[in-house]
């Protein structure tokens, strides 16, 4: 109750993504200052961190405010829960329509309150290691109809285990910034040689990622039961992938240049404290997984997503899917106890991604292989327009928000226009 009547002395529309309910994290910069400094969303405007640090007094961050200067969120994720709960309570308080230390203080609040359209983002963190899961048991049976067997389509450790691969963190890129189409050897007749040339099969998928705070030592398992405390906060993701450059590649060795030349996410990390308001019940897992994959506890989130997709020359974006990140088979808990059973060491920043999220209905599903059928069926987009892949020009888009009683949390852009693929004279 207390979240939904709180309120800021800053303005926040309407429907608005970012009110003092949510104050998610990121990195900016403005014109006149090109230093990349931490900052807070709250309605329309972000709020400089650093320009406040004199204010987060609490017993946790006291003497360790330097933080707020650095220009990534590594220094805040490595502190741990109690740093970014105090955090946000001393950020909830200073931004309240009934605390005067902010709203009272013209000069302080003229330096401290930005507008969103003033500033351009970075990414949060420096992201030392990216992984990428194939968790939506959806997605997963889809595909493995679609490519290899349509009566059994998940093979035996899929229910098993959280499955993923290592990405790229050197191809992250942050909402906005153009993909360009890859160039890559491809097969499109099979039993023929390979040709060499732009992939023709560019497709998205809709993904949210977590941020990793406090990691581990080389030989220490972080524990299903103790993962949420080395989970910061959530992003959007998009894990932009060349469906004809993959199927040559993957065997035997996985994804490589068909998903490593471009990642989108967005600019705004949304914390689990924010989130923590809508954790709903994971689906059942049958088989029941190993006990170091067993949690007591619900680590699910009813966080609605959707896609949508600006053709090139088109006015306005079309939605294509809607979505829910409730359907997860693994949770992020698993995902991290998973990932480090073995002793693999986790580092603040590291960057763990769900896989593609598809629901159970038609409207609902995370990928244009899906929603096309491998390209057989094109999406009618109106005005004439078809889609199987994404064409050059074309802008991808995802949206993500959680619902609460008066107020929503949202995760701000995730975006993307595909640029031609650049001529490679050999």
């Amino acid at each position: 109750a207390r979240l939904a009547i709180m309120a800021s002395f800053v303005n926040v529309p309407a429907g608005s993504d970012f009110p003092i309910q949510n104050l998610p994290w990121g990195v900016f910069s403005t014109a006149d200052n090109a230093a990349h400094r931490i900052g807070v969303a709250i309605g329309e405007h972000v709020l400089d961190v650093s320009a406040v640090a004199h204010l987060f007094t609490g017993p946790v961050l006291q003497g360790k405010t330097s933080i707020f200067a650095q220009p990534t969120l590594n220094a805040l994720m490595a502190l741990g829960r109690p740093a970014w709960s105090e955090a946000r309570m001393t950020l909830q308080t200073i931004l309240s329509a009934d605390e005067a230390v902010l709203r009272d203080n013209a000069e302080l609040r003229s330096k401290a309150l930005i507008p969103q359209t003033a500033v351009t983002m970075h990414l949060p963190a420096e992201i030392g290691d990216y992984t990428d899961f194939y968790s939506s048991k959806e997605h997963a049976s889809n595909l493995g109809r679609m490519f290899r067997d349509p009566t059994n389509p998940l093979l035996p450790n899929w229910v098993h285990i959280p499955v993923g691969y290592h990405g790229r963190s050197s191809s992250i890129v942050i909402s906005g910034t153009p993909i360009t189409r890859p160039n890559g050897q491809t097969c499109p007749v099979e039993g023929q040689p390979p040709v060499f040339g732009p992939s023709k099969l560019v497709d998205f998928e809709l993904e949210m990622a977590f941020l990793v705070g406090p990691g581990n030592a080389l030989g220490q398992p972080i524990s299903v039961k103790n993962a949420p405390e080395h989970i910061f906060g959530m992003v959007l993701l998009n894990d932009w992938s060349a469906r004809d450059i993959q199927k040559w590649e993957y065997v035997p060795l996985g994804p490589f240049l068909g998903k490593n030349f471009g990642t989108t996410i967005s600019p705004w990390v949304v914390t689990m404290d924010a989130l923590a308001p809508f954790v709903v019940q994971p689906p059942v897992q049958d088989p029941i997984p190993l006990p170091y994959l067993q949690a007591s506890e619900p680590y699910a989130f009813d966080i609605n997503l959707s896609v949508s997709v600006k053709p090139r020359g088109g006015e306005a974006p079309i939605t294509i899917s809607q979505t829910n990140f409730k359907y997860m088979y693994w949770t992020m808990a698993q995902q991290l106890a998973h990932h480090t059973v073995n002793g693999c060491p986790m580092r603040p920043g590291d960057l763990l991604a769900s896989g593609t999220i598809s629901g159970p209905t038609p409207d609902s599903l995370g990928s244009l292989i899906e929603l096309t059928q491998r390209g057989t069926k094109p999406l009618d987009l109106g005005n004439g327009v078809t889609r199987k892949f994404l064409e050059d020009g074309d802008e991808l888009l995802l949206a993500g928000h959680c619902q609460g009683e008066g107020y929503r949390i949202g995760f701000g852009p995730c975006n993307g226009v595909v640029a031609p693929a650049p001529v490679l004279q050999f």
